[in-house]
């Protein structure tokens, strides 16, 4: 009786990457449209006004100070537990090797480095204008703060905008900008940004970050992943000088050079006068030299002088006197 192996969802999922093509060929690239272009200033706007907004001690500034007042890791204690855990996945060391991990399988799958490439290049734009931004401004967090009401700009802090908020944004989110489908696009766009949405109200219930942080670590992690289209031109050629070099490698590891050993001089033999027969020709330097025959000690005698051997018959030397065998002669000396 024949029976079927009922495929569990973890087969299936398998069975659907086996399929997938060496090298898509037809994976659309996200491209600097004019839709992409619209989002892109829009937020850039939003990240100025955010700025401009702390930076005059507005309305905005006195709702950061409203929400660390009303202490949100004292309201819901019971949630401490769970957000300690949460906020891990904003922090740019885990986040990247769990998403370097999966983008590389991907690379070795696919036979590209688009995906490797494509997340360096975005925590490179991530270090370079978070950073800048950081350190610039300079602001005091919720736990350093010096004076009730005020921004807490230029005193020497590190956390305007939030970089927990910003590195969950691209961390997360280049999963969805690397996506082969529309329908993949999509889904992965929501999940990445209700993750990022998660870090980012963590960090406030911590009381590590002010509300403003994180609202500008949003804008600032959503500007560098629509900005990614303009680097697929340096991504691209940064993929193919790294295959040019791999080939070069390659080709040169598997020519096999010719083992060296001891030169072979032409050896040139003089001729025998106490021997029979026409002497040996020189050894030209082009012929291979061809090991010497071993020889037992003792005379011997050229082809000439030898008994001849007939090709029949035993090799032993005519005798007239003896009678082959089972014939007896009539007369016995």
């Amino acid at each position: 009786m024949r029976t079927d192996r009922n495929h569990t969802r973890l087969d299936r999922v398998f069975a659907r990457l086996d399929r997938e093509p060496e090298r898509p060929a037809l994976v659309g690239m996200p491209r600097m449209s004019r839709h992409r272009m619209v989002l892109f200033g829009a937020t850039l706007a939003f990240y100025v006004a955010i700025v401009w907004a702390v930076l005059i001690t507005s309305w905005l500034v006195r709702l950061d100070w409203q929400v660390m007042f009303f202490r949100p890791y004292q309201q819901w204690p019971e949630l401490h537990a769970f957000v300690d855990y949460y906020v891990v996945l904003g922090q740019r060391g885990p986040t990247a090797v769990m998403v370097a991990a999966w983008l590389g399988w991907r690379s070795w799958r696919q036979h590209t480095l688009r995906p490797l490439l494509a997340l360096g290049v975005s925590l490179l734009l991530l270090n370079v204008t978070v950073g800048a931004a950081k350190y610039g401004m300079g602001r005091l967090g919720p736990h350093y703060a010096t004076e009730i009401g005020s921004n807490e700009m230029w005193l020497g802090g590190d956390i305007f905008p939030s970089g927990h908020t910003a590195n969950a944004v691209v961390t997360w989110g280049i999963l969805a900008y690397l996506a082969s489908t529309p329908r993949a696009r999509r889904w992965l766009s929501a999940l990445s940004a209700v993750t990022s949405l998660g870090v980012g109200l963590s960090t406030v219930y911590i009381g590590t970050h002010w509300l403003s942080d994180v609202v500008l670590g949003w804008a600032a992690g959503l500007l560098i992943l629509l900005a990614l289209p303009w680097f697929e031109p340096v991504i691209a050629r940064a993929e193919d000088r790294v295959f040019d070099l791999r080939d070069r490698w390659r080709a040169r590891r598997g020519r096999t050079a010719p083992a060296v050993g001891p030169v072979a001089r032409p050896v040139v033999l003089e001729p025998l006068t106490d021997r029979a027969g026409p002497a040996p020709e020189p050894v030209s330097p082009g012929r291979p030299v061809r090991p010497p025959v071993y020889l037992a000690p003792g005379p011997h005698t050229t082809r000439a002088e030898r008994s001849p051997v007939s090709p029949a018959g035993s090799r032993r030397p005519p005798h007239p006197e003896r009678h082959p065998r089972g014939t007896t002669s009539a007369t016995r000396p």
